[in-house]
């Protein structure tokens, strides 16, 4: 019965449900969205290209490890985790001696990959990465020749096929190589293209004569990997088992089909991290906004169908009925919504992972998966979304007597429920504790799911305070809105007569300025903070920076050689300490404090050895470390290294938590050129050019010049932030209009009466607008404020300082988008609720 009356209540009252249609609509296309890169994180397929015709591929760990066993009631539990490392993790050479005794083995094929851009016209790819190996290894794929000769003496290679088309590379011909060293030029002696169902569509391959690869690839009785190629006749998986059993008692690791991917392509696996954290995040702070505006959605609903359910309560519907009656219209309406929202989120997904691969942010080689999980999850989100709106929403006016209910259909009552009240306080008061504990967060990954969460919560308690607030901004403008003339008046009688119903529309205002302010600004108030760090702790007069992978040491060198030049040069990694994940750096030890100075606390940089660390303050607060305390950490490709802590500095922010001797970190990272060279010398900035010009791509800067170029780095990273969060800002902008446009039409019977009146057409209009302008005001006040908390909660934690970074333009920028979103909201449905004739609308049947 309840359910037949439901649909009829739906299919005869399509506009009523209209708006939260829509909504619910916008969440599922949203969730379903950020499930598919959630589900490509977790299941997403890294496809073999070099190690296609390996069927076996040994490689290191590319993880480190603990283990703890904690004992409770006589029992023990062994809890294990592992956490990846950054750079490529070696395998010992001699690994292959042993697999070499493995009965079914046909031929054990080492493998070296290493840093080896072209550099010529058209050579370089942004989309396919440039990497060297050993011809040796061109059976793992497998290449062959196409034109001309294996490579035979140091300076021969080999290139692969699409790079001699780009470059336009023949036989015969030279090119001029950046790799781990200086730079070389090669002649080409072949081109190599893949063979039978082999495909190399995501990197570029360059050749080298063996001995040659091992100089370049700097791993000395190392090698990359392994590939095990079956003898004839072998089963693939009973060679592996056979591998893996040879293999047991060491960290090699034995993949097969689909795992070699990763493997091969270790951005590709990072990157599965990356968005698991990045689709989750979205997911969640989805779901949080979705609620919080759908609640709002439905209660406007229910406001509007006040009188209706008031007349059902008084021919005896009990609280349960009303309830249960509201609950079916929302699932109806969540059912049709979630259906059409779920299918609508499948290309949104699509486009998302394409402007993610086309940011950088996610490798083309981490292929999209998409299955029907994130389907289920958008509608099962929304109906349950749609059902816990609606009871929250019938609470009210299922639970008061008939002839109150009555009451309150044709005036709104005068406070809002002591329960509500309380519940707003209560979030109130978390979202105070949320930027509290902000405030002591001192790590990105820790505070910035706090900072979204803080926003949400404290939007959530505006959301339930807001006729509060409404009353009192409309005590507030009393006076202002006065002088706006008779709209003005009419004005500030709807802000205090009908709060709960501007309250509805406060809410998604206050959220869209708050959450859009937290998204603009929180990135640069970090970045910025950094590079003053950075800028006031590099005292060099000129800076070496690179267009391409790098600056070779040999640059460095020369850069030296001039008498009172110092030249430090600076290369980026991460480390591990324990799980725990750091940002790192490796310097040239020679005159480090004429070029840098990182404000030092404790201890002294003149003490600063090759086993030697400078550890921030933050790391030094984590780990409890001082100078001369003892650190134990795992480097870049897992090698573990135990070092002595030499200083303390303050500038950890700009400089990383762990500054090491540059000859330690380049040996264990895979690009072990310098990201940059600070220069400290009385020579001009020509003269410097001139020393570094038979180096390709290096450029001469002065400080302000790099801290520029680093600048427009930062930009880009935030580009990569913003789509994350644009499209829930962008269903934040849909809910204000969706609820603006709600708000105005069920208004129509209201403008009539006033038009009987004696209002005109325009003072009607004004008063519209004067209120679209004043719940404008009261909701960028509101999510100003929350925004400032949150942002100098946020600049505390992690800079130490109450600085927060707005850009006034910007911040113009937004509450101007929310202005023009309202007063489009309120006008276009204003002139549509008032083209019927005043005598028809107030004398036709509610």
């Amino acid at each position: 019965m309840l359910l037949r009356y439901a649909l009829h209540t739906v299919r005869d009252r399509k506009g009523g449900f209209l708006g939260a249609f829509l909504a619910l609509m916008c969440a599922a296309a949203l969730i379903t969205a950020c499930g598919t890169l959630l589900e490509t994180g977790l299941r997403g397929t890294i496809r073999t290209e070099r190690y296609a015709a390996a069927p076996v591929v040994v490689s290191a760990d590319q993880n480190v490890h603990r283990t703890t066993v904690k004992h409770k009631k006589g029992k023990a539990k062994v809890k294990h985790k592992a956490k990846p490392i950054a750079e490529r993790a070696w395998l010992p050479e001699d690994t292959a001696r042993r697999l070499r005794e493995v009965p079914g083995i046909g031929r054990v094929v080492p493998e070296l990959t290493f840093l080896a851009q072209p550099l010529a016209p058209g050579a370089v790819d942004p989309d396919k990465p440039a990497y060297g190996h050993a011809w040796d290894s061109a059976a793992l794929t497998p290449f062959a020749l196409t034109a001309g000769t294996a490579p035979a003496r140091p300076h021969d290679l080999v290139v692969d096929r699409d790079l001699a088309a780009r470059a336009r590379l023949s036989p015969g011909d030279s090119l001029t190589v950046q790799s781990t060293r200086a730079p070389r030029t090669y002649r080409v002696t072949g081109i190599a293209a893949p063979t039978g169902h082999a495909s190399v569509t995501h990197q570029t391959s360059l050749f080298f004569a063996a001995p040659e690869a091992r100089r370049l690839a700097g791993h000395a009785g190392q090698v990359t990997a392994l590939g095990v190629i079956p003898a004839r006749g072998q089963e693939p998986a009973a060679l592996a088992r056979a591998v893996a059993k040879a293999l047991d008692g060491t960290t090699a690791q034995v993949t097969t089909g689909d795992a070699r991917g990763p493997v091969e392509f270790l951005d590709a696996a990072g990157a599965r991290v990356k968005l698991v954290s990045m689709g989750g995040a979205m997911g969640g702070t989805s779901l949080l906004v979705a609620v919080l505006v759908v609640v709002g959605t439905f209660a406007l609903s229910v406001q509007q169908r006040h009188r209706e359910l008031a007349l059902l309560r008084a021919i005896a519907a009990t609280p349960g009925q009303i309830r249960k009656l509201l609950g079916r219209e929302a699932l109806i309406v969540g059912a049709a919504a979630g259906v059409l929202g779920s299918l609508a989120g499948l290309p949104l997904g699509a486009w998302l992972h394409q402007r993610f691969v086309a940011l950088g942010a996610v490798p083309p080689t981490l292929e999209r998966t998409v299955s029907v999980f994130p389907l289920f999850a958008g509608v099962g989100a929304t109906l349950f979304g749609a059902w816990a709106a609606a009871r929250i929403s019938a609470r009210r006016v299922a639970r008061i007597r008939p002839a109150e209910a009555l009451a309150e259909a044709r005036a709104e009552r005068a406070r809002p429920g002591w329960g509500r009240v309380a519940a707003g306080l209560v979030l109130l008061a978390g979202g105070a504790v949320l930027v509290a504990v902000l405030s002591v967060l001192r790590t990105e990954p820790a505070s910035t799911p706090v900072t979204f969460l803080a926003v949400v919560v404290l939007a959530s308690s505006v959301a339930l305070l807001g006729p509060l607030l409404v009353k009192a901004a409309a005590a507030v403008l009393a006076g202002p809105l006065r002088l706006a003339g008779p709209g003005g008046r009419l004005a500030t009688a709807n802000l205090r007569g009908n709060a709960a119903r501007m309250a509805a529309v406060v809410t998604p205002l206050t959220l869209l300025i708050g959450m859009t302010c937290t998204v603009f600004f929180a990135q640069p108030t970090l970045g910025d903070a950094a590079r003053a760090q950075a800028r006031e702790g590099v005292h060099a007069d000129w800076i070496v920076a690179a267009q391409g992978p790098g600056v070779p040491g040999e640059a460095a060198r020369k850069l030296r050689a001039a008498d009172g030049t110092v030249a430090t040069e600076v290369v980026r990694t991460t480390v591990r300490v324990g799980l725990d994940k750091y940002a790192a750096q490796g310097v040239t030890r020679a005159g480090l404090t004429r070029t840098w100075d990182p404000d030092v606390t404790a201890g002294s940089l003149e003490d600063f050895h090759r086993d030697g660390v400078a550890v921030s303050e933050l790391a030094a607060d984590q780990l409890d470390l001082k100078p001369g305390s003892t650190l134990k950490l795992t480097l870049g490709d897992g090698t573990p290294v135990t070092l002595t802590v030499a200083a303390v500095y303050a500038k950890g922010l700009g400089f990383g938590d762990l500054t090491m001797a540059h000859d330690l970190v380049a040996r264990h990272v895979d690009n072990p050129l310098a990201s940059s060279v600070l220069v400290r010398t009385s020579r001009t900035q020509e003269q410097l050019a001139s020393t570094v010009r038979e180096f390709p791509g290096l450029h001469v800067l002065a400080p302000a010049a790099a801290d520029g170029l680093q600048a427009r780095r930062q930009q880009d990273n935030a580009e990569v932030n913003l789509l994350a969060m644009g499209l829930i800002l962008a269903f934040t902008a849909i809910a204000v209009v969706n609820t603006l446009a709600m708000s105005v039409s069920e208004r129509i019977r209201e403008f009539a009466m006033l038009r009987l009146a004696g209002a005109t057409r325009r003072q009607v209009l004004g008063m519209l607008r004067t209120e679209a302008l004043a719940v404008l005001l009261l909701g960028t006040v509101l999510g100003s404020g929350i925004a400032l908390a949150v942002l100098t909660a946020f600049s505390v934690g992690m800079t130490g300082a109450a600085a927060p970074v707005v850009t006034p333009l910007v911040y113009v920028g937004v509450v101007a988008a929310a202005g023009l979103l309202a007063l489009t909201a309120t006008a276009l449905p204003g002139r549509v609720a008032l083209k019927p004739k005043p005598v028809e609308v107030a004398t036709a049947k509610e």
